[in-house]
């Protein structure tokens, strides 16, 4: 199907338009059109997952502590393994397993999110510092305890974003790069969408573009806090690390590590970061960044860094770290999908399968997306946020 807009009007006048061919958007289009709706996409680059999907560190878990975001990357984490049955295309999953290191005083809250991981049917084991020590080395002064996901890991996102997209396709979606939005006006009981080919219009939006989900929302009068902040990954040099490291994160300072061949990648979050769209380098982190690696893993001191195979990204992030689902409360017919925070890789199936319940059914079903829908942006919520890192 051609990738440019056309005046027939089965294109100009669709069910659904999604605004963002990043994984979510995709996985989006695809469980529209698996139900039989009307779905055209639009993306602003001239390809998919070319932004936050792209640049992601793409690794999954399953370790949460609320029940809905278990609910939505366990089941994600399935589907991804169930991919070549499911739809005959292998999409990068393996379990090469998820550690965190927790410290003393987060260690009886980690106790009670792996109850409830392990009620909602997640495999986690709790390990001592010295018993996980057989998966990565670290020092073990001031944890608590560890814990070690067996069904968490990594997934290749550009295959998963590109394989939905054919898949939406084949279902009769149509999908358009190099097609910013321009504009969103209301329309009758529907929306009108400009873009630089013509004018789109839909009964819904489903607002899946990342960082700019604010913007988007803007321009339809809606407020959709999301904004971006930057990312870094220092890679190593190749073939200079003897050992496979699984996702490993120092819960306490954020630091995070993991192998990809022959290479080790790490980061931690600055928390001066300034938000905005960048991703440039800035290589005066780097050293601040080791020094709290090297505290956890004394082996990176000696790690020589790859500047050429280093790269930065941008989390989606919200005011509270969690994403937006579901209907806009004064515009039913306005759904969010966005602001994931650095999660919508390891969530985006099981997202698009509820974004398109709550269009076609009227509700999400399948997992209770009440706790990250928009308006639980009161004061109280946001105290009661969970743990995310």
């Amino acid at each position: 199907m051609s990738d440019e807009l056309t005046t027939d009007a089965s294109l100009d006048e669709v069910d659904v338009v999604v605004i963002g061919a990043g994984i979510v958007g995709a996985s989006c289009a695809f469980h529209l059109a698996a139900r039989g709706v009307t779905v055209t996409v639009v993306e602003a680059n001239e390809g998919p997952a070319m932004e936050s999907t792209g640049r992601s560190f793409a690794s999954i878990r399953t370790q949460w502590a609320d029940a809905t975001n278990i609910q939505l990357s366990w089941s994600s984490i399935q589907t991804y393994r169930d991919f070549p049955s499911l739809y005959g295309v292998d999409v990068g999953y393996r379990a090469s397993g998820y550690l965190l290191l927790v410290p003393e005083d987060g260690w009886e809250a980690q106790l009670a999110a792996v109850a409830l991981q392990r009620s909602l049917g997640a495999s986690i084991e709790v390990l001592t510092p010295a018993e996980a020590q057989r998966h990565t080395s670290f020092e073990t002064a001031g944890l608590g305890g560890c814990t070690w996901g067996h069904a968490d890991g990594v997934v290749d996102p550009h295959q998963v974003t590109t394989t939905y997209l054919d898949l939406a396709r084949q279902r009769g979606a149509s999908v358009h790069y190099q097609q910013r939005v321009t504009s969103i006006d209301r329309s009758g009981d529907g929306w009108a969408l400009n873009v630089p080919k013509g004018t789109l219009h839909a009964r819904y939006i489903v607002n899946a573009a990342g960082g700019w989900g604010g913007e988007v929302a803007a321009m339809a009068r809606l407020s959709v806090p999301v904004e971006h902040v930057r990312r870094m990954i220092f890679a190593s040099a190749p073939n200079v690390f003897d050992r496979q490291v699984p996702m490993t994160i120092d819960v306490d300072t954020g630091f995070y590590l993991r192998s990809e061949g022959s290479r080790l990648l790490m980061g931690c979050a600055n928390p001066d970061e300034a938000p905005g769209y960048n991703t440039r380098m800035d290589w005066s982190w780097l050293e601040p960044a080791l020094e709290f690696g090297v505290r956890r893993f004394p082996w990176l001191a000696d790690l020589p860094i790859d500047t050429s195979a280093s790269w930065a990204g941008t989390y989606e992030v919200t005011p509270d770290h969690r994403p937006f689902l579901g209907a806009m409360p004064e515009a039913p017919t306005w759904i969010n999908a966005c602001g994931f925070s650095g999660h919508g890789v390891m969530q985006a199936p099981m997202v698009g399968k509820v974004t398109a319940e709550e269009i076609v059914d009227g509700r999400a079903l399948s997992v209770d997306i009440d706790p990250l829908r928009l308006d639980r942006l009161t004061g109280a919520a946001l105290a009661e946020t969970s743990l995310v890192f």
